[in-house]
């Protein structure tokens, strides 16, 4: 399975940015996924999509951020709304693998100006 995101760049403060994630080597319906952003020394969980389509949004962007996939074109996506100078980071997709790794793409960067 290989995860690799595209949509990252430079926006100003309060603008939308939409990441994707395109996956090869599964598919993605069969899959939990998420999106997570690099933090101080850690990733920060920011979304996950179950296989049945249920989501959850991490507290902090909540009503900012919203996960969503598509099953057909086989990516998922993190639509980001008024975005802030915090919020200027390197963003990842990612999938569980067993029961304590994780899947990985390379990452995005997102950088928001004032």
């Amino acid at each position: 399975m290989r995860l690799a995101e595209s949509g990252g760049g430079m926006v100003q403060a309060g603008g939308s940015l939409t990441l994707s994630c395109v996956v090869n080597g599964s598919e993605i319906s069969l899959k939990t996924m998420g999106w997570y952003r690099a933090g101080r020394g850690v990733r920060e969980f920011l979304a996950h999509i179950s296989t049945s389509g249920q989501t959850y949004v991490a507290e902090f962007v909540k009503g900012r951020f919203a996960i969503t996939r598509d099953n057909a074109k086989n990516t998922l996506y993190l639509q980001m709304n008024d975005l802030k100078p915090e919020d200027t980071s390197v963003y990842y997709c990612e999938s569980p693998l067993g029961n304590s790794g994780h899947v990985w793409g390379q990452g995005t960067q997102v950088t928001v100006s004032l």
